[in-house]
């Protein structure tokens, strides 16, 4: 699976850790920065760049992290084709995915472990979108909002 990450500070310890992890596990990921820790530089100069390329269907799915995930959630949102959540625990990562076919998961660097978010990587990219009528229902209607402002 081709995987994105971006971090700013916040979060760049990480990033880095996962980008290992993953790399080992037979993903191929590609880094949207911070290329080095800086304390700063604002999230949204990587997130955007890793939103649209998820959205443009240059990665399968992507991994953004910043201090709370709030910022990288916030930011990834806004783009659209991007369905981004901020999850602490395991039901919300494979939930989101299943449910809301959630194509970016936001960590918070600064609120959760290495080991937790390696678990929630690992939810994230192992589960699939349902495809139930229902959620494929509610789906259409958030991707109206993006067009016209309305469902």
């Amino acid at each position: 699976m081709k995987i994105a990450l971006a971090a700013d500070h916040g979060g760049f310890d990480m990033k880095q850790g996962l980008i290992t992890r993953l790399r080992e596990a037979g993903h191929v990921v590609r880094d949207f920065g911070a290329a080095k820790l800086d304390p700063d530089d604002d999230y949204p100069d990587y997130i955007i760049p890793l939103a649209r390329a998820v959205a443009g269907g240059e990665a399968d799915r992507g991994i953004v992290i910043c201090g709370s995930g709030v910022g990288a959630s916030v930011a990834a949102n806004k783009v659209k084709g991007v369905r981004a959540g901020l999850c602490h625990d395991h039901y919300s990562v494979r939930q989101g995915v299943q449910d809301d076919d959630m194509n970016v998961l936001c960590l918070g660097g600064r609120v959760m472990g290495i080991e937790v978010a390696w678990d929630h990587a690992q939810t994230f990219l192992s589960a699939s979108f349902s495809g139930a009528e229902r959620h494929v229902r509610r789906l259409e209607k958030v991707a109206r909002l993006e067009c016209r402002g309305t469902p």
